[in-house]
């Protein structure tokens, strides 16, 4: 069994409208397909995502206006001033240029890793597991007009899997910051205080993004060894 990581990235005439909203304006900071369920020549599909804003009023705005979309439901996690996360539930009529996208995968022994997390040009970060040649079938069965970017084609082993699902935005910005201002040196040449300035934020909320993170790098650094012993 092996595990190909790529990025496919869909010319702007195939994108979701969602996914226009992401590349095209700076208002979405994070968005990962969770889980679905595209239910094969069904009419409707369902999806959760887990999305972080800068201006909730705008995404909503954006929701609305989608005619594939057949119903949505919001849960709110958190905010942070203007940015906001939150899990979206939606149903919605398929587009072809979705199907055209999935016929890549048919009649091919695959499964897809969540979560499918999205950069900012809306292009698709994958995890993918199957036998080798089904993921050298899938490679040459993706449409000419989508780019593919291969990081990684290895054996399975989720141990090793990427922060990307349990590190946020937010959460990675800000420890990358404390690395830059010395904050995790041996001794420590830079404070919280340090790190609060350069996100142009209150020490408090420095402090509870970090503690987020350094927990769920803890955890996947354990996972990775086989859990706690003893």
């Amino acid at each position: 069994m092996k595990r190909l990581e790529a990025t496919f990235r869909q010319p702007r005439s195939m994108l979701h409208p969602m996914q226009r909203l992401i590349r095209d304006e700076d208002v979405v900071v994070r968005d990962e397909l969770r889980t679905w369920n595209f239910a094969t020549g069904g009419a409707v599909e369902y999806a959760l995502f887990y999305v972080e804003v800068t201006d909730y009023e705008r995404y909503v705005a954006e929701l609305e206006s989608v005619d594939s979309i057949r119903e949505y439901a919001i849960t709110e996690v958190d905010r942070d001033g203007e940015r906001v996360s939150f899990y979206l539930y939606v149903c919605q009529e398929p587009r072809e240029a979705d199907l055209l996208f999935r016929r890549a995968f048919t009649a091919l022994n695959l499964v897809v890793v969540p979560p499918i997390v999205y950069d900012e040009e809306a292009a698709m970060r994958v995890q993918i597991v199957g036998a080798g040649a089904d993921l050298g079938r899938l490679l040459e069965n993706v449409p000419d007009e989508i780019e593919t970017t291969v990081h990684e084609i290895g054996a399975y082993d989720h141990r090793y899997g990427s922060l990307a699902g349990v590190l946020t935005d937010r959460q990675y910005e800000a420890l990358a910051v404390a690395v830059g201002c010395g904050y995790y040196d041996v001794p420590r040449t830079g404070s919280l205080a340090d790190v609060a300035e350069a996100l142009e934020c209150a020490t408090s909320t420095v402090s509870d993004h970090l503690r987020k993170a350094e927990a769920a790098v803890v955890r996947r650094a354990v996972d990775r060894h086989g859990g706690l012993t003893g």
